[in-house]
């Protein structure tokens, strides 16, 4: 999914439109939604500093609009395969279905993966059990790391 993909569902979740939000980033008031037109058709790609801009403004972390390509299967696919390259990532099959995990044998990347599947599991289990909310849910997975309590992470760049 495109950055501009990711910008307009944001904000569509955040309820705001693109003229609010391009007047927050700066834009004077006459162009603003134009201007998030143009990052969300993808007709011009955002730098770093308005991208972290962005995410602050919709409340995510910067990684959550710089998703790999996932536009189409075959784009989802490649991405799959660079994960079981970088990561360790396999593909098998648990009582007849296909499932995805960290081989945690492929080395210090794949362990890392997998504490954060965990992690991820973790906290998708609250959400199943009701012991957290979908609004905390969704922020944990939008902010992450930022709330991942397992992770131990204690400052990430998105809080700076």
């Amino acid at each position: 999914m495109a950055i501009g993909e990711r910008i307009r569902f944001f904000r569509n979740m955040r309820g705001m439109t693109q003229k609010y939000l391009g007047v927050l980033m700066g834009f004077p008031e006459k162009s603003a939604d134009i201007r998030m037109a143009q990052y969300e058709s993808g007709s011009r790609t955002p730098k770093e500093d308005l991208t972290k801009s962005l995410a602050q403004a919709l409340e995510v972390s910067p990684s959550a609009l710089n998703v790999p390509d996932i536009d189409s299967y075959i784009g989802l696919m490649h991405t799959l395969f660079a994960l079981e390259d970088l990561y360790g990532l396999k593909i098998g099959e648990v009582q007849g279905e296909v499932c995805l995990r960290a081989d945690v044998f492929h080395g210090s990347s794949a362990v890392e993966l997998n504490r954060m599947l965990r992690s991820w599991n973790d906290v998708a289990s609250k959400l199943k059990s009701g012991e957290i909310t979908q609004e905390e849910y969704n922020a944990w997975r939008y902010q992450y790391p930022k709330y991942d309590q397992a992770g131990g992470w204690t400052k990430t760049s998105f809080e700076q």
